[in-house]
């Protein structure tokens, strides 16, 4: 488990650096390379989001209807990263296949079987994953959704088989996954402090992992990720309700904020069952609330920063005083209530 970190000088590479990754196949020859060092913040920013994510999902799975086997590895395809970016990455990242394996969390199965950074992934099962990309091959993400969605899809309470090269020697590792709630988790580059889950995914604006430490980072992706397990995107959906520029007004107002204050409520209860302090949550709408309520929450559709701190304090007080685990709150039984 990480600790409470703030990584803030490594960290301030990914927004200085972030807009070289965006170089493409028709950018100037002579575009100056990427740097080292921002794939090692990059590396370091989606282990801590890793991490969060391996404890929140694995230690709530009582309270999900929809669950994957979790083994506390996140991957990437050197295709993520433009041609000009490839060279630099490889190095850093020892990509000898398309999919490499990014980091492991400590103590997960992954680690566990013997999973290391920097292996890369060359079947899942008996599904061979493809050789290294052209030099000018397209940037995007399709081959690493394609792995991920191949893990997910495996059986929960089977052995996992992986082959991997590791420094040109292949390796076949039996990992056995973890039961935990089925979502993805994402640093979005460039985004702020925006975080967004749309019912399977969860995105975290890399400003987050800058100057905030895990237990707070926690509070953001609990609340995202009790979006997920309250099927709140589709929920929303089959109530037609407008997000865009009427988001505010009238039925879609209420009904947005209703599901805001609903995860609120239920991502305070995911924190303390993974073993953060519920009053994380209170504290993080208190000390950092401001910052905040100008990028990820700047509308009526959420509770100010100042409300969320006061209706969340009496609940985390009531948590901490009752030593089951997990907590199982009522809101769980919503997920399938239309909202109206």
């Amino acid at each position: 488990m990480s600790g409470e970190r703030g990584y803030c000088p490594i960290m301030t590479l990914i927004t200085r650096l972030m807009p070289l990754l965006l170089l493409t196949a028709a950018a100037p020859a002579k575009e100056p390379p990427l740097a080292p060092a921002f794939f090692d913040a990059l590396r370091v920013a989606d282990l801590r989001l890793a991490t969060i994510a391996y404890r929140l999902t694995t230690a709530n799975a009582p309270l999900c209807d929809r669950l994957q086997p979790q083994i506390g590895m996140p991957i990437h395809a050197l295709s993520q990263y433009a041609p000009a970016a490839r060279a630099t990455a490889t190095a850093v990242f020892g990509f000898e296949s398309l999919i490499g394996v990014e980091a492991v969390v400590a103590g997960a199965p992954a680690d566990r079987a013997g999973i290391a950074a920097n292996d890369s992934l060359v079947a899942i099962g008996e599904t061979a994953l493809p050789g290294l990309p052209a030099a000018n091959a397209p940037e995007n993400a399709a081959a690493r959704d394609r792995a991920e969605a191949a893990i997910a899809e495996a059986p929960l309470r089977q052995p996992l088989r992986l082959t991997v090269l590791r420094k040109g020697q292949r390796h076949a590792i039996a990992v056995t996954p973890v039961a935990g709630c089925r979502s993805r988790f994402e640093i979005l580059l460039g985004s702020g402090l925006d975080a967004s889950a749309d019912g399977s995914v969860v995105q975290i604006g890399e400003r987050f992992f800058e100057g905030y430490t895990d237990a707070e980072i926690a509070v953001v992706v609990s609340h995202e990720l009790a979006h997920n397990i309250l099927r709140h995107r589709s929920r929303l959906d089959a109530a037609k309700i407008n997000r865009g520029l009427l988001a505010e007004l009238g039925r879609n107002g209420r009904l947005i904020r209703e599901t805001e204050d609903q995860a609120d409520l239920l991502g305070i209860y995911l924190l303390a069952n993974a073993g953060f302090d519920p009053m994380s949550a209170p504290k993080f709408w208190r000390d950092k609330g401001g910052a905040v309520d100008g990028g990820l929450f700047r509308s009526r559709t959420h509770a100010s920063s100042k409300a969320r701190a006061n209706a969340l304090e009496a609940v985390a007080q009531a948590i901490a005083a009752n030593p089951v685990r997990p907590i199982i709150p009522p809101v769980v039984a919503t997920r399938d209530v239309p909202l109206r």
